[in-house]
């Protein structure tokens, strides 16, 4: 079994990472961190919750130890999974004096152009927002030495790839890219063909399947037998759920059902304001709240490692969808369950889902109680 001393990793850092609880490297951490030491461009693909966060932020860390300025750019698709990001270099960093400063949207200009001008080592951003800043002159990215692209499937599906192209434009050729997914679809491939340099691929398990931990169950349904199902679900476990509608609207009317019924309950929703949607994820991940109904903003890159129950409400758009969300739990080699509730209009997407999974989902029948 591999041991973060085995990593020839700094005393250091040895120390943040005890101290962050991390026992052991994952398999991801394990392949992708020794390469990254080096300098070489990396890809690392695998299922969501193996550790991939940790997995660029600790060779980055070691890599620009005693470096002054900006030399650092990670880019993520959503706010949430932009700040989880942050809170992991502020937790690994700090025996080697790297800082990180995150821009997003949603937020007031003002306290991040603050944040900038203190020369950060790391800068974490949301592609949209980072833009506002380079074309107001707030930041310059000549010094970046290493270019983080951290869930680049998703970014690639939220229509990204323009801003990403000219946001490279503004990075040195001569850096060192890590680039990681869950998934590796075409674009993606085109991705990294035309901004890698012989990259090292890291491939940890089917990269676009559940992970083996998640036991999936579906129940066949009609529209109106959905909140009574869940309803009874939630009276009958245990554990922090996450809930999963297809529109915003649903969620909010979702959520004043769940908390009708007595359950504590948060909503996480691009409608929510940047502070809205802070608290629900912090208390969802504290305990505040038992109950997280979300839209699919919640499906990459949020890392709350005791969820015991994924229900998808809606079945998801797309068969990568259902993977990233189911694989919000089930994280840090814990177990979970995976409910998919699925009304007769809903074929469509649960044929596609069962197609990409190669075998059908376990049957069980509706029963409120």
């Amino acid at each position: 079994m591999s041991t973060f001393e085995s990593l020839n990793l700094s005393p250091e850092i040895l120390a943040d990472i005890r101290r962050a609880g991390f026992e052991a490297p994952t398999p991801i951490q394990a392949q992708a961190i020794p390469p990254a030491l080096t300098g070489g461009d990396v890809i690392g693909c695998a299922q969501t919750g193996t550790g991939k966060t940790a997995a660029f932020a600790i060779p980055i860390i070691e890599r620009l130890a005693g470096s002054a300025g900006l030399r650092a750019l990670v880019l993520a698709p959503t706010r949430e999974l932009a700040l989880q990001i942050q809170e992991c270099f502020d937790g690994l960093g700090a025996g080697r004096r790297v800082t990180a400063a995150t821009v997003i949207g949603g937020e007031a200009m003002g306290p991040q152009v603050e944040a900038l001008r203190r020369r950060p080592a790391v800068l974490v951003a949301t592609p949209g927002r980072l833009l506002d800043h380079l074309e107001r002159g707030n930041v310059s990215l000549g010094t970046i030495r290493i270019l983080v692209l951290d869930e680049a499937d998703r970014m690639l599906d939220m229509g990204f790839a323009p801003q990403i192209e000219r946001i490279l434009k503004h990075v040195p050729l001569d850096r060192q890219t890590l680039c990681f997914s869950a998934t590796m679809p075409p674009e993606m491939e085109r991705l990294v063909r035309g901004h890698l340099v012989r990259p090292v691929r890291v491939q940890v398990g089917p990269a676009s399947r559940p992970v083996d931990k998640v036991s999936q169950v579906l129940y066949p349904l009609h529209r109106d037998e959905k909140t009574p199902l869940l309803l009874s679900l939630l009276r009958g476990g245990r554990g922090k759920v996450l809930v999963f509608t297809r529109t915003k609207h649903r969620a909010d009317r979702l959520a004043r059902a769940v908390g009708d019924a007595g359950h504590r309950v948060a909503r996480l929703h691009a409608d929510r304001s940047q502070s809205e949607r802070r608290r629900a994820l912090d208390g969802f991940r504290a305990g505040q709240y038992r109950v997280l109904v979300a839209t699919d903003i919640a499906a990459r890159g949020i890392d709350v490692i005791d969820i015991s129950h994924v229900i998808n409400y809606d079945l998801p758009a797309t068969p990568e969808d259902y993977i990233h969300r189911i694989g919000r739990t089930a994280r840090a080699e814990a177990s979970g369950l995976a409910s998919s509730f699925a009304a007769p209009e809903e074929g469509d997407q649960l044929r596609a889902i069962e197609r990409h999974l190669g075998q059908p989902l376990r049957r069980e029948r509706a029963r409120a109680r």
